[in-house]
C-alpha cells in the first residue's frame, strides 16, 4: 500500500451535500472526482436523479456522470471494474482523489470486491425481471421467501434489485447468494478515508422535501414523459421516476404522485443511513464543516 496516496470518500443519505462537500474539498486538494452513485451514472437521467448542475461539473472534473446509457446498465462490479481504472490513472496525477456517492453497493463493491458468484443467464435474469414488472415487489418478496429465507432475513426486503440479484442466483446455482460471500475483502493500493455528511433527521427530511419540489419545478414530469416507453429498463424502476410513471398510467392524481416520490425518498435516505451506520470507518461531518473534513482527510 502507498500510504502516500489517499482516497478520499464523500458518502451519506440523499440530499445532504455530498456533491457540493466533495467540490470544495477537491478544491482544496486540487484533483478530480470519481462518482459512485449508480442513477447519474446515466446520461439520459437529470432532473430525477439530481444530477450536478454544469456550474458545479465545470469547478472540478467528474467522472462517472452521464457517462453511460441505461440500455446497458452498469452494475457494482462493473462500476467497480471501471472506476479502478480511472482511479488508477487519477493516483499517476495526484496524491488525493475524491470518490463521492451514497450508492452503497457501488461503494461496497469498489472499496470491498464481490465475491466470486457464478455468471447469470440473461434469460434467468430477463425472467425474474419480467415477473417483477407485472408482479411488483410483493412477487420479489414471496419468491425470496419460498426459495430462500436466509437470504431475505438478511438483505433489503424493500430493495427490488438486491431481492431480484438474491433471486437469480438461487435459481440458477441452487445456492444462496450467502453461500458466496466470504466475507473476503480486496486489498486497496492506497490509504482510504471515509467521511460521511450528517445532519439532523428533521433537517435532512425538509432538504428532500424541498428537492422534490425544486425537481418538479425543473421539469421532472416532463423528463419522466420522455423516458416512459423506457420505463421498464432497470435504471428507471427506481424513486421519483416510478410515482411520475404510475401518474401517468392513472395510478394517483399529481399531487399524490409529489408526495410519494417525497415519502419514498426519505425512506431512501433512511434505508442509506442504516447501510452506512454499520461501517464503524466513516466519520461523521456535518456537511458544511469543510476544517474538519480536511482535518480528517489529512491525518
Amino acid at each position: 500500500m502507498n500510504r502516500e496516496k489517499k482516497l478520499i470518500v464523500i458518502t451519506g443519505p440523499t440530499a445532504s451535500g455530498k456533491t457540493c462537500a466533495a467540490i470544495r474539498l477537491a478544491q482544496h486538494f486540487q484533483t478530480e472526482v470519481v462518482s459512485a452513485d449508480s442513477r447519474q451514472v446515466y446520461r439520459e437521467l437529470k432532473i430525477g436523479v439530481a444530477r450536478p448542475a454544469d456550474e458545479e461539473l465545470k469547478q472540478v472534473r467528474h467522472h462517472f456522470i452521464a457517462s453511460h446509457s441505461i440500455h446497458q446498465p452498469l452494475d457494482a462490479a462493473q462500476f467497480a471494474e471501471e472506476a479502478m481504472s480511472v482511479l488508477n490513472a487519477l493516483f499517476e496525477k495526484y496524491a488525493s482523489v475524491m470518490v463521492c456517492g451514497g450508492s452503497g453497493l457501488y461503494l461496497r463493491a469498489l472499496l470491498e470486491g464481490f465475491d466470486d458468484i457464478p455468471e447469470i443467464p440473461d434469460e434467468v435474469r430477463e425472467e425474474i425481471q419480467r415477473q417483477y414488472r407485472l408482479n411488483g415487489l410483493s412477487w420479489l418478496q414471496q419468491q425470496m421467501a419460498l426459495h430462500d429465507e436466509q437470504a431475505l432475513q438478511q438483505i433489503d426486503r424493500h430493495n427490488p434489485q438486491r431481492l431480484m440479484r438474491a433471486l437469480e442466483v438461487k435459481l440458477h446455482t441452487g445456492k444462496s447468494i450467502r453461500e458466496f460471500q466470504t466475507g473476503k475483502r480486496k486489498e486497496l493500493p492506497w490509504s482510504v478515508v471515509k467521511i460521511g455528511l450528517e445532519l439532523p433527521r428533521k433537517d435532512l427530511y425538509q432538504r428532500i422535501d424541498q428537492r422534490v419540489i425544486s425537481m418538479v419545478e425543473q421539469g421532472l414530469f416532463a423528463e419522466a414523459e420522455q423516458l416512459f416507453a423506457h420505463r421498464h429498463l432497470t435504471p428507471l424502476q427506481t424513486v421519483g421516476y416510478e410515482e411520475v410513471f404510475d401518474f401517468m398510467e392513472g395510478k394517483h392524481s399529481y399531487e399524490e404522485a409529489v408526495r410519494l416520490i417525497q415519502r419514498n425518498t426519505r425512506r431512501y435516505a433512511k434505508r442509506q443511513l442504516t447501510w452506512f451506520r454499520r461501517d464503524s470507518d466513516i466519520h461523521w461531518v456535518h456537511p458544511d464543516n469543510l476544517e474538519e473534513m480536511i482535518k480528517i482527510s489529512t491525518v
